[in-house]
């Protein structure tokens, strides 16, 4: 469990890297940003690598987390790629920031925290795929190649975290029917 204080750190780096991107923020502005003088802020973390570090990989345990019950319920594969695009979009409605950087800075990862990541990444990707074989195999999912699908599926879900802002007035239910119904529509028979 990590104090309020550093979540609050680790809430304002998110912003800060999405804002400036993980290579151009400083210490110096993340300190500005929560009010405190660089050196307390080392007082609190390390180091900007282990901001990063706890972001990303705070995001891919939620992601694993969720595919893992999706894939192991009853449901069909549509209502659980469904599910998926649920997943996705609360992430964006609830951490958008922290998703964000989880998407386009985990590249700047190093080491085992590194591999740690794309380990996950693959597990997720993974259970995906098997989501998607199994709905060509039920004929609920057009008989393309798999891997195609799901690597159109992912991109088409990860748009959201560039176009969605929180400050923005969107209906969410809309905003998610209206995805669903280009996704899944795209895939469904």
């Amino acid at each position: 469990m990590i104090s309020e204080k550093k979540r609050k750190i680790f809430d304002a780096a998110a912003e800060l890297f999405v804002e400036k991107g993980y290579g151009s923020a400083s210490m110096r502005d993340l300190a500005d940003k929560v009010g405190l003088e660089p050196s307390s802020l080392y007082s609190h973390i390390r180091s900007k690598d282990e901001i990063l570090s706890n972001i990303c990989t705070r995001a891919a345990d939620y992601f694993v987390a969720g595919i893992t019950t999706i894939y192991n319920s009853e449901d069909d594969a549509l209502s659980k790629l469904e599910q998926v695009l649920h997943l996705h979009l609360e992430a964006a409605y609830s951490s958008f920031s922290s998703v964000v950087v989880f998407n386009d800075e985990w590249k700047h990862l190093q080491g085992e925290v590194l591999d740690d990541f794309l380990k996950k990444r693959k597990i997720y990707e993974q259970y995906l795929l098997k989501i998607i074989k199994q709905g060509i195999a039920d004929k609920k999912i057009k008989k393309l190649n798999p891997k195609f699908i799901l690597y159109t599926f992912l991109s088409s879900i990860n748009w959201i975290y560039h176009w969605y802002k929180p400050n923005k007035k969107i209906n969410k239910k809309a905003l998610e029917l209206e995805v669903k119904e280009m996704v899944l529509k795209g895939i469904g028979k």
